[in-house]
């Protein structure tokens, strides 16, 4: 956008020419400041997502450990379940051997 030329020998153009260079540099200033503004705002949305991203691994892992954790009690358990069958067991059979 760039302003007409001045009419050299009218003061009131002169003066409007001024105006307008200065409308177009503050005009500029402006757009330039949108500019960095939006990249700003670009670079904000993409940590947004990051985090947002980070959060929901964040809960997906929370809810893997629980579930882990809670099938790893559930096999302790049942080892010591089969530990002590089994020691049932060992336990019956010498009481077989013996009485043979």
């Amino acid at each position: 956008m760039k302003p007409l030329p001045p009419c050299h020998d009218s003061k009131e153009s002169m003066q409007v020419f001024k105006q307008h260079c200065q409308i177009a540099e503050e005009y500029y200033e402006v757009k330039k400041e949108i500019a960095l503004l939006e990249e700003r705002k670009r670079e904000l949305i993409i940590r947004l997502d990051q985090a947002e991203k980070e959060s929901m691994d964040a809960a997906r892992l929370t809810k893997e450990y629980a579930d882990l954790t809670e099938e790893n009690r559930t096999l302790k358990l049942a080892q010591t379940q089969c530990v002590e069958q089994l020691e049932k067991l060992r336990i019956q059979y010498q009481k077989r051997q013996g009485s043979s």
